[in-house]
């Protein structure tokens, strides 16, 4: 156990620290960029660009990290991981330094390295009896760590020290050192012993037949999952992303501890849930209970924005029960489901390959939320079009995973 928790530890301030390059950016307002982005004669919203182009470039990243994160062998994961974030870091000098909107560029070069930190990192987890608890412990860092680096970028701003593109490069240096102690614990995890592999089947790259096969085998089941995931990332990104400002909406918006303040219950309830998956051995019944995980977080995040929508819930009250919601089924994706599946196949592979099938589909989703939002002529607050999307998206999201689930759950048993 001792083990479990130093290696999820060290996972976890690895990728804590790597928030602090993606999104510190999402808390400043730009509200002076006088040159407004323009496209095919439309007018778009400044921070709307920043967020799509990081997003496009993070999405792209997960494309790539298909065939990177599945086919990298494991004595390379540290330095990639390195080079990857110092690129991000230059990237972000470039938007401090490049004037806008011209450094709208340089958001999606910053997201592009990025993409691919969570399957690396996820690499070293993978394929252990006790990797839900180790997932768990990880998973929580990106709840909570968004909230954090958000609350520091947002004091940068507060206190003078920085301006609104200076900003998210500071806060980046800021947490250098804890990228660095973190990797260089994280690279001393003792691989899976016999125990291990003998449980959760030996992990090793895949090669493009490998991968096919195994998506082959299961592609109704991962098609259906992977829209429903469309449909997580792309909400959970949008009240992440926007966060400030559906503050702003409820009047809080210059509460810089509400970013966090509002995470570290859902990072508590999400970590526990996650643990308690370790509980099942059996890999069969582990599928089911990360199954229903995910139903209950569909079903939390319908009901908690018609709850806010009747006026039964206060805004900081909704704004939890939705993102415990939307975690609760998001989480699963980034781990513990696509683990449980590789060691029912009894095939040598990694988790990593079906995390980024997932993922890259994902983040797409959220540029086509984002480009409904702002060209479909819709006139909704951000609020009113989030609580929208989350009712919507939480009906059709049980659909698919009841297809889903009765697909493995029949073929688990051929």
């Amino acid at each position: 156990m001792a083990l479990s928790i130093y290696g999820g530890l060290m996972a976890f301030g690895t990728y804590f620290a790597m928030y602090a390059y993606r999104k510190p950016f999402a808390a400043a307002a730009f509200a002076d960029v006088s040159a407004a982005p323009h496209v095919f004669g439309l007018v778009l919203d400044y921070k709307v660009v920043l967020v799509m182009a990081q997003v496009l470039g993070y999405a792209l990243s997960k494309f790539i990290g298909i065939k990177v994160v599945s086919e990298l062998p494991a004595r390379f994961r540290v330095v990639a991981i390195l080079i990857l974030i110092a690129l991000a870091e230059l990237a972000l000098v470039g938007f401090a330094v490049v004037p806008a909107p011209w450094n709208i560029v340089m958001l999606f070069l910053n997201g592009l390295p990025l993409g691919m930190i969570w399957g690396l990192i996820f690499g070293f987890l993978e394929g252990r009896r006790t990797t839900e608890v180790l997932g768990s412990i990880l998973c929580a860092s990106f709840i909570v760590s968004s909230g954090v680096v958000k609350s520091v970028g947002k004091e940068l701003l507060l206190s003078g020290q920085a301006n609104d593109f200076t900003m998210p490069m500071m806060t980046g240096a800021l947490f250098a050192p804890l990228l660095l102690f973190c990797l260089l614990g994280l690279a001393t995890l003792p691989p899976p012993n016999a125990g291990d592999i003998a449980a959760r089947m030996r992990r090793a790259p895949m090669d493009s037949k490998a991968r096919r096969a195994l998506f082959a085998r299961y592609a109704p089941g991962l098609v259906a999952m992977v829209i429903l995931f469309v449909l997580l990332t792309a909400l959970r990104d949008f009240r992440d992303n926007f966060s400030a400002e559906i503050w702003a909406d409820a009047g809080l918006g210059d509460k810089a501890a509400l970013f966090t303040l509002s995470e570290l219950p859902i990072g508590f309830i999400v970590l526990l849930a996650m643990a308690l998956l370790a509980l099942f051995r059996n890999n069969r019944w582990a599928i089911v209970a990360n199954i229903v995980m995910i139903g209950f977080g569909l079903l939390l995040t319908g009901l908690s924005s018609l709850a806010f929508a009747l006026h039964w819930l206060d805004p900081v009250s909704w704004m939890i029960l939705l993102g415990g919601g939307l975690y609760l089924a998001y989480t699963p994706y980034n781990g513990a489901l696509f683990d449980r599946l590789v060691a029912a196949t009894g095939q040598v592979g990694t988790a990593g390959f079906l995390i980024y099938i997932s993922d890259s589909w994902g983040y797409l989703g959220t540029v086509v939320l984002l480009a409904v939002k702002n060209f479909s002529g819709l006139s909704l607050p951000w609020t009113d079009f989030l609580v929208g999307t989350s009712i919507a998206s939480a009906g059709f999201g049980l659909l698919l995973l009841l297809f889903a689930g009765h697909f493995f759950l029949r073929k688990m048993g051929e």
